[in-house]
């Protein structure tokens, strides 16, 4: 009894920290809408955690922001109060990387003196803690790259990095986490299904790394039309210059985007149909049925986002913030419990 307490334990623990961890994507998602990421000039792990305390220090910070390319050509009317308001996002998204931090290690100190913690789990534990220690990293490099006289955001490339090694920790904790609380039974061994499963994951990160070129470049705007991207299917001239138009190029990137949504949308609709007249177990049917509900309102909160596009307002936060933020967690969702379908229909290896 004392062994199945331990491993709840255990399991919840592990899910209030991915819903942080989701809840961290999104603040950096609100970050980004609302142009606050290079407001913080400094990288301070541990002082950092404080914001300007008096006038004197936000005058300060405000001075350092003023020396970047985003203050002198693009936020020139900024007043102290509009900086605060941009300081604030990005303050609080690493408040949060903090926190989760916190979070993280008293619990893991507490539990081990308690002995909750398997031989078994100390390893995947470990490598949660080095991923979520690497994310703030990462993320740092990110932000550097806007921290100059000639660029306007952070790099949509390094922005792209960013969002998908967190979300390389969020399925890394999923997993441990279904490890914990599935039951043997809810266990398939489906070979087809599991290389499908995993195909259709590896669209799913192209496709959010996509989305992530899409928010860092500002692409939206640049087509704010559908079902045609700017009256045509095929913008002229979009892959002038080959392979870099697909990593630099607004329209190729839209382009891109789209085109792979469709293909998604497929893709899960022939899995679904496929997995559905198999006797899986409950909770399999059950991430299946997500599966399909998932993907038709990623199409459709794309489209959503994609034609209120124009109406996008800096230092506001109106339909299309609301929308994109929306279509992004419905993507991360989408990404996840395609991790457990994959998961559950392997061998379910239960060291509990």
């Amino acid at each position: 009894m004392e062994k199945d307490k331990g491993a709840r334990v255990v399991a919840n623990w592990i899910y209030v920290g991915i819903a942080m961890l989701v809840v961290q994507v999104l603040l950096g998602g609100i970050t980004r809408l609302t142009g606050s990421g290079l407001s913080i000039t400094e990288w301070k792990p541990i002082m950092g955690a404080l914001p300007p305390m008096n006038e004197a220090d936000w005058q300060s910070a405000f001075i350092e922001y003023q020396k970047i390319a985003q203050f002198k050509y693009l936020n020139q009317h900024f007043t102290l109060g509009d900086f605060k308001f941009i300081f604030f996002w990005e303050w609080f998204h690493r408040l949060w990387a903090r926190m989760i931090g916190v979070v993280f290690l008293i619990p893991f100190i507490f539990f081990l003196v308690k002995g909750y913690f398997k031989r078994w789990m100390i390893l995947p534990l470990v490598v949660l803690f080095v991923l979520g220690a690497m994310q703030g990293f990462v993320g740092w490099i990110m932000v550097k790259s806007g921290l100059n006289e000639n660029d306007l955001y952070v790099s949509h490339i390094r922005l792209a990095a960013h969002f998908i090694s967190a979300m390389i920790l969020i399925c890394y904790a999923v997993i441990f986490a279904i490890k914990l609380t599935a039951k043997p039974a809810s266990y398939v061994e489906q070979p087809g299904l599991r290389k499908a499963a995993i195909s259709i994951i590896l669209v799913i990160v192209i496709q959010l790394t996509y989305g992530a070129f899409m928010a860092g470049l500002k692409a939206g705007p640049a087509a704010a039309t559908w079902p045609d991207i700017n009256g045509s299917y095929l913008p002229a001239n979009m892959f002038d210059n080959g392979w870099y138009d697909a990593f630099h190029n607004k329209l190729a990137i839209h382009f891109i985007h789209r085109n792979l949504a469709y293909l998604l949308a497929l893709l899960v609709l022939i899995f679904w149909w496929s997995a559905r007249r198999t006797n899986f177990s409950s909770l399999f049917k059950r991430y299946n049925n997500a599966a399909i509900i998932l993907v038709f309102a990623q199409v459709l909160l794309g489209i959503i986002t994609v034609l209120t596009a124009n109406k996008m307002q800096p230092g506001a936060f109106g339909k299309f913030e609301w929308s994109a933020l929306i279509h992004q967690l419905n993507g991360m969702l989408l990404l996840l419990n395609f991790i457990g379908l994959a998961y559950l229909t392997g061998r379910g290896k239960q060291h509990l």
